[in-house]
């Protein structure tokens, strides 16, 4: 009986622990980003909790609003065409700023949809990510040319998976949002409720 109430508390805190934990990871890593010239100490004499993170937050949306205009997409365009000149920073920037247009942007298609493809051999089958569409200068390499990028998450942790080119004919549709296939993923399958189109 102690066990049984035992895993039943675990089930209820464990969740609730690690979502805290990670929030609380992410503050600190915005809040470290901030110069200690800018903290609440240095502004006002005392600390005020959670002042380093509104500013953060207040910095970003600033942003947003300012690069949605015509002045700010032409100060953007040439912030890039510096960076873009740098040796070390331009290989680095570009790359960071390609996935984080591609994943975050709302026109985005990629990560929209949750497939089924035969991996790591046939007859074994993983749930996989639409990433997009190969390159020309792939697609020219392969012997057909109906194909599609995927992105393969591994269990229980979805951030480090592989990048696979498969055919269009290979994969099986979902009738799946991201959420759904990312919750079944990180529970290793308990959580089974989607249908295949």
């Amino acid at each position: 009986m102690f066990k049984k109430y035992f895993i039943t508390g675990l089930l209820v805190w464990v969740p609730i622990i690690i979502t805290l934990w990670v929030l609380g990871l992410l503050v600190s890593i915005l809040e470290a980003s901030v110069p200690e010239c800018l903290s609440s100490k240095s502004l006002f004499g005392h600390y005020i909790p959670g002042f380093q993170l509104v500013l953060v937050v207040v910095v970003i949306w600033t942003s947003g609003v300012l690069t949605a205009n015509l002045i700010g997409r032409t100060l953007l365009g040439y912030w890039n065409t510096i960076l873009g000149k740098i040796p070390l920073v331009r290989s680095i920037y570009n790359s960071v700023k390609q996935v984080s247009d591609t994943v975050l942007s709302t026109d985005s298609q990629s990560f929209r949809q949750a497939v089924l493809i035969e991996y790591p051999r046939n007859e074994c089958w993983t749930v996989a990510f639409i990433t997009g569409s190969p390159g020309n200068n792939i697609i020219s390499c392969l012997p057909y040319d109906n194909y599609v990028s995927v992105y393969v998450p591994t269990a229980p942790n979805p951030t480090s998976g592989f990048f696979l080119i498969v055919r269009k004919d290979s994969i099986k549709s979902l009738d799946m949002n991201v959420d759904t296939a990312l919750k079944y993923i990180v529970s290793m399958g308990v959580v089974s409720t989607y249908k295949i189109k």
